[in-house]
């Protein structure tokens, strides 16, 4: 107590450690006192995207800047680890029967909602039917396709009912859309949730507000003071903003700028390795690619995807085939599939064979380096005589206006947790996410059957026919999987790593604190 470093080291020396052994002592003991979590502080996260359809209500979550908000204000059954496994939240327990076509959640008794009500099994039941049968709108619905009904055996134990064996059900609990509501609730805009912070604010493509809730069922946590959430579309902008000190979270920052992030005293980025990827996506509905194999398959043949790689994403990612499983998602990614081939002979090709001559692709950077990536495109289109027209369009409100409706688009995804989740999620024929609208019987059939297989070898040879079905098939090019790439104060510490959104997932709200 009251003793400076060069004092404590002197002791440690006296008593024979060498001035090596010394230093990394005292250094480790101020590393550690430096990590514990402090409470106190005020956070502002500007986010890339926002916009007029920005919602509280989980089933409708679109873009990251929801699924940070959800994170704020909700809990799920389960949370997703930073190895992608279900672990325990508002369920402190769950088990599946032999066949896993049952899992029996076991719940909390000790939390409350925002308004000081009571948590039970009743609000679990009407939150998980939200996203079943036909008339249900959730954007989640074909990932619990399976569950038949939910049943509540007393008040704080439930059972999922399946009409097939799903051995990720807990896992798809932990994303996003699953979030518990309190039961009845029909209005968004003051959402009561029995998260670690409560909402004071919330205007749809503005900002939120959120401030502790010092009743948190999780003990001690979580640490800051507030947080304000709105977003900063231009990524100059945003990047400047947060070497200012205007804010101290930022996310989707261009690879390009890093070393700048770095050089700035004060902030530094935050990187995951992750599944998440840059895409076009040619609806096969409507415009160009209708009924059109040979248009989309001389624009994949135009594809530079290691240029994109090294000089767009400065190397931060993976090549990718045209599927959205990249080597992220370790045993489920298809190793000896072979990458699709440039090669504008055969672009030329196929392109004369469609018939198109002309095409106008919508564009806007929702995602680092995909304006860069289309202008790539438009330049290989040309050198063969097909005119691509590329459309800049806002950041604001893309997700609503664009994306999954104009013909020929930019896209971009979240890992997540599981390959068969994520084919599921944006392939299968009935998914309301089918952004270039493929649809396959025999796909669909495959992706169900590996989702109940439990071979290793059969699982790995299914994931493999997936991966190919879906790279000759969908008119979604993925040349390239990314890293996320976020940037934050130094002061700002904690934050896990689950690689399927930005920020470690979204997984930080209750985690993080500020280093005052």
């Amino acid at each position: 107590r009251g003793a400076d470093r060069r004092q404590v080291m002197g002791w440690l020396m006296a008593m024979g450690a060498t001035l090596a052994a010394a230093g990394s002592i005292v250094t480790s003991a101020s590393e550690a006192i430096a990590a514990t979590p402090k409470k106190g502080g005020n956070v502002r996260y500007a986010s890339s995207l926002h916009g007029p359809s920005d919602t509280l209500d989980p089933p409708a979550f679109t873009a990251s800047v929801d699924y940070c908000r959800g994170r704020l204000t909700y809990n799920n059954l389960c949370r997703l680890q930073e190895d992608l496994t279900a672990g325990p939240e508002l369920a402190e327990s769950f088990e599946a029967n032999p066949t896993a076509t049952e899992w029996t959640f076991k719940l909390r008794k000790d939390v409350e909602w925002h308004d000081g009500s009571k948590f039970s099994a009743d609000d679990v039941i009407f939150s998980m039917m939200r996203h079943i049968g036909e008339k249900s709108t959730s954007n989640a619905k074909v990932l619990v396709g399976s569950v038949k009904e939910w049943v509540k055996d007393d008040d704080h134990t439930v059972r999922a009912v399946l009409s097939s064996p799903n051995a990720e059900l807990p896992v798809v609990l932990g994303t996003f859309h699953f979030k518990i509501i309190k039961n009845g609730t029909t209005e968004f805009q003051t959402a009561i949730g029995t998260g670690p912070y409560v909402l004071k604010e919330f205007a749809p493509g503005v900002r939120s507000v959120h401030v502790r809730n010092d009743n948190y069922w999780n003990d001690g946590r979580p640490y800051v003071d507030s947080f304000e959430v709105f977003g900063i579309t231009d990524a100059v902008a945003r990047v400047n903003a947060l070497r200012a000190g205007d804010v101290q979270m930022i996310d989707d920052v261009n690879p390009k700028v890093i070393a700048q992030i770095e050089s700035t005293d004060g902030v530094e980025p935050f990187i995951v390795p992750s599944g998440t990827y840059n895409g076009i996506v040619i609806r096969q509905d409507k415009g160009p690619g209708q009924n059109n194999p040979d248009f989309i398959q001389g624009m994949k043949y135009l594809q530079r995807r290691d240029r994109i790689l090294k000089v767009i994403l400065q190397g931060n990612g993976d090549v990718g085939n045209d599927h959205p499983i990249a080597p992220a998602y370790g045993a489920s990614f298809c190793k000896e599939l072979a990458i699709g081939a440039y090669d504008p002979d055969k672009a030329k090709f196929h392109l004369k064979k469609s018939g198109v001559t002309t095409a106008e692709m919508k564009v806007a950077e929702v995602a680092p380096g995909l304006s860069d990536t289309s202008l790539l495109l438009q330049r290989e289109a040309a050198k063969i005589g097909f005119n691509l027209q590329v459309k800049k369009v806002p950041n604001d409100g893309y997700w609503g206006a664009i994306w999954n409706k104009d013909p020929f688009h930019v896209t971009s995804w979240n890992m997540r947790p599981s390959a068969n989740i994520m084919m599921t999620l944006a392939y299968k024929s009935d998914a309301p996410w089918n952004e270039s609208a493929w649809k396959d019987e025999n796909f669909d059939k495959v992706l169900l059957a590996a989702r109940a297989e439990l071979d290793a070898k059969k699982r790995y040879d299914m994931n493999c026919e997936l991966q190919g079905m879906i790279a000759k098939g969908a008119g979604t090019m993925i040349p390239v999987h990314r890293a996320y790439i976020d940037a934050k104060s130094e002061k700002v510490k904690g934050f896990p790593r689950v690689p399927i959104e930005a920020f470690g997932g979204a997984e930080w709200p209750e985690y993080i604190w500020v280093d005052a």
